[in-house]
């Protein structure tokens, strides 16, 4: 009965009922059940029903303060919560101040409306921004509600890396100017901020003042960066345009490994012995690739089968050991026809089974078999850039304007709300979008040739 009540307010016919059950489920001969009892009913209401509930008496209020009535409440609606980010030694009050704060922030970022947000310019970069990360923030896994410094990194091809507060708008700090930059990434646990310039020039940035750490010559215009741990050790992998492959270790950026191969069974430690591995993904025209979580060693591409047909694939890398030698094996594991023909493809992975493909103006949601789940048309030029997690996907376009759309409860996705970026007078459009539990931040491109960035932080 209790299941599919809907209470509302205290006096009600459903809360009559709620009072009767309790009645009917305490022993009077036993006070000392009665919270047992009450917590028990509890277990039965939504939150607004447990706050009302929490008024009706001491009894009732002490039963519905209980911690663990609210750590369910949080774990049913999210499947990972930081207790510690309450930044409070009160356990009684703990879960419930995480759920409500939580869910009220999450409310304000799926309606969008004027007031719940402030929109800050970040103004500073002389060049075109080529990569936009969080140093300090917090994500879908790791939402930090009492922090509100959360801090953004740029670079240009100004030559320049600054850190931002989002919160108020404030630069931190700007590096030393250098060749164009080309590539930017981070590491949130170590607050490390990674580089690569135009010349192949590997550097590595103390997140809090911006001091150079480390730097590591590489020769080639074009590199790829994927920086990891492995039992508390920071590595990076370097891929350069003349396809090898270099392990730096540590923010010194101190050289393990360098050899001319896509693949290799050990990276970080190899033998002196050691054969490389190397093996071809079996696609041409390839457009996009990402890595599908919770599954690191399946991978999802797309790639032209021929003129105007695009094609996703998935494919899973595992190594085959035998006595006297290690193969790696490439296995496909679907393989699907795009309904697109788009030569911008955008391609990223919310799970082990829903992939988001941006192409042109158009978000499709697919499922690991190829069925269209969803797809949104809401961009008037092509996007540009996404950024996806737990709670939201926000696309940034050529028109000035990002779409968020936030993931239901059933898995499916909705489109919300818009935010503008300002005028086509002076800026070209958004050209790369970053967002973290509270914050947008998007660049624009200038017609001046100096990109700004657009912080939009939502108060909880």
């Amino acid at each position: 009965m209790l299941a599919n009540c809907k209470f509302g307010a205290p006096g009600s016919g459903s809360w009559k009922r709620l009072i009767r059950l309790v009645e009917i489920s305490m022993d009077i001969h036993h006070p000392g059940l009665i919270s047992d009892c009450l917590i028990s009913v509890f277990t039965f209401l939504k939150e607004d029903d447990l706050i009302v509930a929490s008024c009706v008496c001491k009894d009732w209020h002490e039963a519905a303060e209980t911690p663990w009535l609210w750590r369910r409440l949080c774990l049913q609606r999210w499947s990972f919560c930081n207790f510690a980010v309450t930044g409070t030694e009160d356990v009684n009050h703990s879960w419930k101040r995480y759920f409500l704060r939580r869910a009220h922030l999450e409310m304000k970022m799926s309606k969008g409306r004027s007031g719940s947000y402030t929109c800050k310019s970040l103004r500073g970069h002389t060049g075109s921004v080529v990569g936009l990360v969080y140093l300090q923030g917090s994500s879908g896994h790791l939402p930090h509600l009492w922090n509100t410094s959360a801090i953004v990194c740029s670079a240009s091809t100004d030559g320049t890396v600054r850190a931002w507060n989002v919160q108020n708008g404030e630069l931190l700090w700007c590096s030393p100017v250098q060749s164009p930059l080309m590539q930017l990434i981070t590491d949130e646990k170590h607050e490390v901020v990674i580089t690569a310039d135009s010349g192949g020039l590997i550097k590595t940035w103390q997140g809090e003042t911006g001091q150079e750490m480390g730097s590591f010559p590489t020769a080639s215009s074009h590199c790829s960066l994927l920086q990891y741990n492995i039992s508390n050790t920071w590595f990076l992998t370097v891929g350069t345009g003349q396809g090898s492959v270099c392990t730096l270790e540590e923010s010194a950026l101190t050289k393990k490994s360098s050899i001319m191969v896509i693949y290799t069974e050990s990276l970080t430690s190899p033998a002196e012995d050691e054969d490389p591995l190397c093996q071809s993904v079996p696609v041409t025209g390839l457009q996009a690739a990402v890595f599908i979580p919770t599954q690191p060693s399946r991978v999802a591409v797309v790639h032209n089968k021929r003129p105007n047909k695009k094609i996703l694939s998935v494919f899973d890398v595992s190594i085959k050991k035998s006595k006297y030698k290690s193969e790696i094996q490439v296995q496909q594991v679907e393989s699907f026809t795009l309904n697109t023909s788009s030569s911008q493809i955008l391609l990223e992975a919310k799970n082990s089974n829903c992939l988001l493909l941006a192409a042109n103006q158009e978000l499709l949601v697919y499922s690991l078999k190829g069925a269209l789940l969803a797809s949104f048309k809401e961009h008037t030029m092509p996007i540009s850039s996404m950024c996806v997690d737990s709670f939201r996907v926000v696309t940034a376009s050529r028109d000035l304007s990002l779409r968020v759309l936030t993931w239901r409860n059933d898995g499916t996705l909705e489109s919300r709300y818009h935010l503008l970026g300002g005028s086509h007078t002076m800026a070209r459009g958004f050209t790369h979008v970053a967002c973290d539990y509270s914050s947008i931040v998007a660049s624009t491109e200038g017609k001046d040739g100096k990109d700004v960035l657009k912080a939009y932080y939502f108060t909880s």
